[in-house]
């Protein structure tokens, strides 16, 4: 009798044994698994549909800062001056003064000359206004003088640029040359705003 209830019980552990590795075999990847994983998904896609309802509802507060960044940043990129005649007056003033802060009363840094270039284009939304530039420099004073014209705003732009080391060189209002140095050229120019661009091109009505 002991024998035939231990068998018993050998049997139905045996049974046990098959079914726990049929669950972790067959059913467990089959059924389980995906169920799992499923409701993983599905947990992510509510969690991502959450965050995206939330962005719609700042929609409107985002776009009025963007609108607002923009114009902003639009705005003071372009010359502010109403004429081509004015921007480039405008442009010629401020590359003095970029000069008279890196070299007070011209000592390391000179313009030699500066003459408005004129702006063959018809076409096209932006207008150029460009200034063609001759320094004579310090080789210092030229890195400052440059970086100082396109770190600024409004935007301006230096192209064609030509340096000429020079073993001396003749700074207006220095009595005595200078050792070394360079003799520097290039075109400075900037853009008017579109709106003022189209503006020159209009007929007067009277």
């Amino acid at each position: 009798m002991q024998r035939a209830d231990r068998d018993r019980w050998l049997a139905l552990g045996l049974l046990a044994a098959v079914v726990a590795l049929l669950y972790l075999v067959v059913v467990h990847p089959m059924f389980t698994r995906p169920l799992q994983e499923a409701d993983a998904r599905i947990e992510a896609l509510r969690e991502r549909d959450a965050r995206v309802r939330g962005l719609l509802a700042q929609q409107p507060q985002i776009e009025q800062r963007l609108a607002q960044v923009d114009a902003r940043g639009v705005a003071g990129g372009f010359l502010a001056e109403p004429t081509t005649e004015l921007a480039t007056a405008a442009l010629i003033q401020r590359l003095e003064r970029v000069i008279g802060e890196v070299s007070p009363g011209e000592r390391g840094c000179a313009i030699t000359n500066r003459a408005p270039i004129q702006d063959e284009s018809t076409t096209g939304r932006y207008r150029q206004v460009a200034v063609a530039v001759r320094l004579r420099c310090g080789n210092a004073e030229t890195l400052a003088v440059l970086h100082a014209l396109e770190s600024a705003r409004p935007y301006l732009f230096v192209d064609a640029l030509g340096i000429t080391a020079q073993r001396y060189i003749a700074i207006p209002g220095n009595a005595l040359p200078q050792e070394g140095g360079l003799d520097v050229s290039f075109n400075l120019y900037g853009y008017l705003r579109p709106a003022v661009a189209a503006g020159e091109g209009e007929v007067p009505r009277g």
